[in-house]
């Protein structure tokens, strides 16, 4: 797994056109909402967690031919998908990290531990999102596609209504109310739970798509003399 995640680094910080795009989207979403601080956090958190599902999407389609080789090397289907998520989830907190410093500095909440914790919470829910996104559209731009419908319902859904909690990026809804508006720990709770459920069922499906993809052939025990391998 650290292999994977430093080859997967290594690609990503190649890619310094889409390392300025990852800083750019979250800044102007946070920008647009500036002169109403709840809604800007809520915005730039819904960037962060944009930008690093784009970013988890666009390498995972990229590193395809290559997790082929290595998987063909014995390599297990988890410490492919681990790996690279690692990465990711690296980069996208230093990305967090650095819009924390901006907010505390720009803004005046109350619970601005709160606040590092709902950026870094999105930022470990967007990357298996890109990731299961990506194992369930083979093409980056249908990928790409799909990640914005997400995205765009999860802003314009009504936070109170039926779809909004089926929606990945929930959790940042509910950590939000919690680090903004000062409410209990129910939605503090609420949203560590629906980013637990959302990162287990996206790296389920991530991993099992990958694997499927990536199954080798393995002679059967037993086989007859001269028979080819059977895939399994």
């Amino acid at each position: 797994m650290p292999t994977v995640a430093a080859m997967a680094l290594r690609e990503v910080l190649r890619r310094r056109g889409v390392l300025l795009l990852m800083v750019l989207l979250p800044l102007a979403f946070y920008l647009v909402r500036r002169d109403q601080p709840w809604q800007a956090a809520r915005f730039l958190a819904l960037g962060v967690g944009w930008a690093v599902s784009t970013l988890a999407l666009f390498g995972a389609t990229a590193a395809r031919p290559v997790e082929q080789r290595l998987r063909l090397t014995g390599m297990r289907t988890s410490a492919l998908v681990l790996g690279r998520l690692l990465a990711v989830i690296g980069v996208g907190a230093v990305l967090a990290a650095g819009y924390v410093v901006v907010v505390l500095v720009d803004q005046d909440f109350q619970r601005e531990w709160a606040i590092a914790l709902l950026l870094l919470i999105t930022v470990v829910v967007a990357a298996p999102v890109g990731a299961m996104l990506a194992a369930l559209v083979p093409r980056e731009l249908e990928g790409a596609l799909a990640l914005l419908t997400v995205v765009s319902t999860q802003m314009l859904a009504d936070p109170e209504g039926p779809i909004a909690p089926w929606l990945p990026f929930w959790s940042t809804r509910q950590l939000g109310t919690y680090a903004i508006d000062g409410t209990g720990t129910g939605d503090l709770l609420t949203g560590l739970g629906h980013a637990a459920v959302t990162v287990l069922v996206s790296l389920g499906v991530a991993a099992g798509l990958t694997a499927l993809r990536l199954r080798v052939a393995r002679p059967l025990t037993g086989a007859l003399p001269g028979a080819g391998p059977a895939r399994v």
